[in-house]
């Protein structure tokens, strides 16, 4: 079924729950916060949509794919190194065990 719907469809739906269960602590929780990308001290439009950050510090960035790849945690890296935040989350929710799709990102580590 994830073939036929597509990987996209099935992040903004984790997305979603991860949201309204994360919501429903005392966290403070935003979701697709916009990050404006900062070009010779303008800043431009076209900038970047994070996922979710948690307590304005963890950048949380959720993917259904086969495999986590590099460019998966480059995108992570860069939100933190852009937002100047030290920790981040990027979990695939396409695994048998939701464990073995986390992924602890550090900038700086």
């Amino acid at each position: 079924m994830h073939k036929i719907l597509g990987h996209g469809l099935f992040e903004s739906a984790y997305q979603s729950c991860l949201y309204y269960e994360l919501g429903k602590s005392a966290l403070s929780v935003e979701k697709e916060k916009p990050l404006p990308l900062v070009y010779e001290e303008v800043k431009l439009d076209c900038g970047y949509g994070m996922d979710l950050v948690i307590e304005n510090s963890i950048i949380n960035e959720v993917k259904s794919v086969d495999a986590l790849a590099d460019i998966h945690l480059a995108q992570v890296l860069t939100y933190l190194k852009l937002t100047n935040n030290r920790f981040g989350l990027l979990i695939n929710y396409n695994v048998l065990k939701l464990k073995d799709g986390v992924k602890r990102v550090v900038n700086g580590y």
